[in-house]
């Protein structure tokens, strides 16, 4: 190959979205802005609610309070760049900059997939074994677990940065994304093969073993809830557990498009499509979701609001 194809790269530009311009871009800017500080402060009222009611100090909402410190974080880490791209019209980000919240994104990404699937582990222990619930599902295990799946999200995700930092660049180096997500990334390196490779495999131990074991504790969960006699205990084991369901879906609908399914030429505008929802819109829906359907988090939140 030649050699003029590996000029030393220390910039690359991000196109955000080409076909938004002008007072479509600026309308755009301020609905991003506006959805990104309205996440926040959502996100940041479960937190503090969670962590000052004492009626909320129980595994499934602390596993709650976390996820929502998750989604604040990931959205932190690609909102206010997307901001700035959306409002240049494209922007250029430095290499390493582009490598650092690639990294960052694979890392909290799969922490948030590690964390739904101890939250579907806690509403198996709930419905499954209610009587040892509380003697199982302890304070001492429940940092134990939030801790694994942060070590598991930034461990799992180092074989992608030592990856990364050795990638060369060829063609264009131009992201036909709205931040540096690693489909796309790859798209603009020497070694797209590899790199591809290596987000499949990686993808079983981040995305698809965490997606079945969900599957497997809401099998568990189901023939449970369809064994109690009445309609009524029915109702309440499913109320339970239905708010993270959703989340789960959505979650994973979402990362599996993107991530384990072949992206090429117009499927990479799709993704970009399905990764917005992901990045902006599901951090705000999810904790909506948890509050709206949820009987105990809406008392909560209807007392601290008439206080206020």
């Amino acid at each position: 190959m030649d050699d003029g194809n590996h000029t030393l790269v220390t910039e690359l530009l991000i196109l955000g979205f080409p076909d938004i311009t002008g007072f479509k871009a600026i309308a755009f800017f301020i609905i991003l802005l506006i959805s990104y500080i309205l996440t926040l402060m959502i996100n940041s009222l479960v937190m503090v609610l969670v962590s000052i009611k004492p009626q909320l100090h129980s595994p499934m909402y602390f596993f709650l309070q976390q996820l929502s410190l998750v989604e604040s974080m990931f959205l932190t880490l690609i909102v206010p760049n997307m901001l700035r791209v959306v409002w240049l019209e494209g922007a250029t980000i430095s290499v390493i900059g582009c490598i650092t919240q690639t990294y960052l994104y694979c890392a909290i990404g799969c922490t948030e997939c590690h964390l739904l699937t101890v939250m579907a582990y806690d509403r198996y222990l709930a419905i499954c074994n209610p009587l040892r619930y509380n003697s199982i599902m302890n304070t001492r295990l429940q940092h134990r677990l939030v801790i694994y799946c942060w070590v598991a999200g930034f461990l799992l995700t180092q074989v992608t940065l030592n990856f990364l930092c050795q990638v060369e660049f060829c063609g264009p180096h131009v992201i036909n994304h709205f931040f540096c997500d690693l489909v796309p990334f790859v798209e603009v390196t020497c070694f797209k093969f590899a790199l591809q490779l290596e987000i499949m495999i990686l993808s079983i131990p981040i995305i698809a073993i965490p997606f079945i074991l969900v599957i497997i504790s809401y099998i568990c969960v189901f023939i449970t809830i369809f064994s109690i006699s009445s309609s009524k205990g029915r109702k309440k084991a499913f109320s339970t557990c239905s708010s993270h369901l959703s989340v789960v879906t959505m979650y994973y609908g979402t990362l599996i498009t993107i991530y384990m399914v072949p992206a090429d030429g117009y499927t990479l505008i799709i993704n970009k499509l399905i990764s917005f929802l992901y990045i902006v819109v599901t951090p705000l829906f999810n904790p909506i979701i948890y509050c709206l359907r949820n009987q105990e988090m809406r008392a909560v939140l209807r007392n601290y609001l008439s206080k206020k």
